[in-house]
């Protein structure tokens, strides 16, 4: 590579974070454009910091994968004056090496890998490169972040797995997984708040309910949350189903 190659490469990179419209009423803020944990705790740590601060103009937040949403009121406020606003934040401090925001919890969640519960591990694990023993004793003890809620209420993207776990998404679907169901792909795993169909492997199953709407907190897991899904016998799991929700799980605040 040439010195000139070397320094168009660079000048045509770009340059995060990055603001941009997002609807009329809308801004988004991205770290990347594509997942990474740094990315990641930017997102987090932005969000937070500007929950802090409470900006009048600021009626509603939230966090993707990589990117913050801001909402306001396009008649009430300028949205250029905004936006500048939101750049000199950004440009404050180095927000992928930010302290995740306080507050966040370790759960520990009980959860039964493979057989009639969770029949797709054997193929996880032979995508990853694993046995299935192997596979559980990777999931089992890696510990990941609660990333993101989506897809259904109160349902977390956890992550980031090891490298070998970047595996697709399977070609079709699996008609329907239950609640509580623990699937992965791409380095992530989902906990299922609801019962769905899904591109993803069901790879464990827990008795946890991820969306409680019965509850004064009805999304239980909040993103920075972190988890360890340990092994449980499927019995255990199988008896918990339909108690109060936790499914045998415990939690502590991380300092």
């Amino acid at each position: 590579m040439t010195k000139d190659t070397d320094n168009r490469d660079r000048q045509s990179a770009p340059v995060w974070p990055q603001l941009g419209n997002a609807g009329v009423d809308g801004i988004l803020l991205r770290f990347s454009d594509r997942l990474s944990e740094p990315a990641n705790r930017a997102a987090l740590a932005f969000r937070a910091a500007l929950e802090a601060a409470m900006w009048p103009e600021i009626s509603e937040s939230a966090t993707s994968l990589v990117s913050v949403y801001l909402r306001f009121d396009p008649v009430e406020h300028d949205r250029d004056r905004l936006i500048a606003r939101l750049s000199e934040m950004a440009g404050r401090q180095d927000w992928f090496a930010a302290p995740l925001p306080p507050g966040r919890r370790l759960w520990r969640i009980p959860t039964a890998y493979g057989g009639a519960m969770a029949p797709q591990l054997a193929e996880a694990a032979d995508a990853a490169g694993l046995t299935p023993e192997a596979a559980v004793a990777e999931l089992s003890t890696t510990r990941v972040r609660v990333q993101t809620l989506g897809f259904a209420p109160g349902q977390p993207y956890l992550g980031e797995l090891p490298p070998n776990w970047n595996i697709p998404r399977q070609s079709a679907l699996t008609p329907r997984v239950p609640v509580g169901a623990l699937v992965v792909a791409i380095r992530q795993l989902v906990l299922f708040s609801a019962s769905t169909p899904t591109g993803w492997r069901h790879v464990g199953q827990t008795a946890f309910r991820a969306f409680r709407p019965e509850s004064d907190t009805p999304f239980v897991l909040k993103p920075g949350d972190e988890v360890v899904f340990e092994p449980a016998a499927a019995d255990d799991i199988a008896a918990r189903i339909g108690d109060d929700g936790d499914g045998g799980a415990r939690s502590e605040l991380l300092p």
